[in-house]
């Protein structure tokens, strides 16, 4: 019988499996997707998680790869300094780029002895007093003695254990993608400059050989989410904002994304854990979500390992939920405040306080 099976092989899942394997814990990966992800989904780390790369020895390798930045500024795009005595040996934020973050995170993985499985995706599961069987796509059942759901937004394990997702829906949808323009950089430039003092959801970001990460407010918000937009779609929305569609052209990855904030009644059903955005989605402003889920990776692991090695005292495991779902719950909340004060509309995206009262009344 397998330790431990995780249902996904991002950030949170690799990173789990990883802090298993350090107490010597056989884990399995499944991970539904045949090949890594090209698009870059989430674009740097924040202080906590550049303190968990340095607990484990890996900041060296990120640092060789991203840029460090103030950690001011980053609340709803409001200019501020950074915060004086940060208590951190780290008080920056690193830009990176998801791929980069997901490539050295698997090769941390492999090098303690992770298995990794891609094409398995997790349909079923069940679950008793001595373990967790888990079914594949493919027909093949799977035996454990955990199960950790890492497997997304939309994720089956949340689903199939009927846990609770309460929250908001969505009210605002942004369409995201990565293309190539067809004007010169400082044309970008300027119409982006013009166009944020009033829409801050709105960017065109380069990439690297004339590819560019396009943001714009999407015309309303989908009825079906899963469907990703259309090349006309962006030119239709960015020539609302900007009067321009910037040439944009060869599209190499097309998605929209609402506001909606969720977060999962338990983290834990006996033999079954969720973490990542399994256990909470929110809009991304501020880069939070890989952050917060890179951490629930670290409070987990060694908590699961020690449970499995027989030196946990009672209850240790359950402290995963109580510690960690408060820290869920602030983030929703402080994305949700971000998301107002966002708003070109009149009222409380004109506040300059940043203040929870804020979104508090317009909910």
């Amino acid at each position: 019988m397998i330790d431990v099976i995780i249902a996904g092989g991002g950030p949170t899942g690799l990173l789990v499996a990883s802090e298993l394997r350090l107490h010597r814990v056989r884990v399995l990966v499944l991970e539904k997707e045949t090949e890594p992800t090209r698009y870059v989904r989430a674009l740097g780390l924040h202080a906590r998680s550049i303190e968990v790369m340095d607990q484990r020895g890996l900041l060296d390798r990120f640092l060789a790869l991203g840029t460090q930045h103030p950690v001011g500024g980053f609340f709803a795009a409001i200019p501020k300094p950074s915060p004086p005595d940060l208590d951190t040996a780290h008080g920056y934020v690193l830009a990176i780029p998801q791929t980069t973050t997901d490539r050295l995170l698997y090769e941390h993985a492999t090098d303690v002895g992770v298995e990794i499985r891609r094409g398995c995706e997790v349909i079923g599961l069940s679950q008793d007093e001595n373990g967790v069987t888990v079914e594949l796509a493919d027909g093949t059942a799977l035996r454990s003695r955990y199960l950790v759901g890492c497997d997304g937004g939309r994720s089956t394990v949340r689903k199939l254990l009927g846990v609770g997702f309460p929250g908001e829906p969505s009210s605002v949808e942004s369409l995201l993608g990565e293309m190539e323009v067809g004007v010169p950089p400082e044309t970008v430039v300027e119409v982006v400059t013009e166009v944020r003092k009033t829409h801050l959801r709105f960017g065109l970001g380069p990439l690297g050989d004339g590819v560019y990460r396009v943001l714009v407010p999407a015309e309303g918000v989908a009825e079906n989410r899963t469907v990703p937009p259309t090349l006309a779609e962006f030119q239709q929305q960015l020539r609302a904002y900007a009067g321009t569609d910037f040439g944009v052209h060869s599209p190499r990855w097309l998605s929209r994304f609402g506001d909606a904030t969720r977060l999962a009644e338990r983290y834990r059903v006996d033999r079954v854990l969720l973490a990542g955005d399994a256990a909470h989605i929110h809009p991304p402003t501020g880069g939070q979500g890989l952050n917060l889920g890179i951490q629930d990776a670290f409070n987990l692991g060694w908590k699961l390992a020690a449970e499995l090695n027989g030196w946990a005292p009672e209850g240790l495991l359950d402290t995963y939920h109580t510690e960690r779902h408060p820290v869920a719950a602030d983030v929703l909340n402080n994305t949700r405040a971000q998301m107002v004060l966002l708003s070109p509309e009149p009222g409380p995206g004109r506040c300059a306080n940043s203040c929870r009262s804020c979104w508090t009344s317009r909910r």
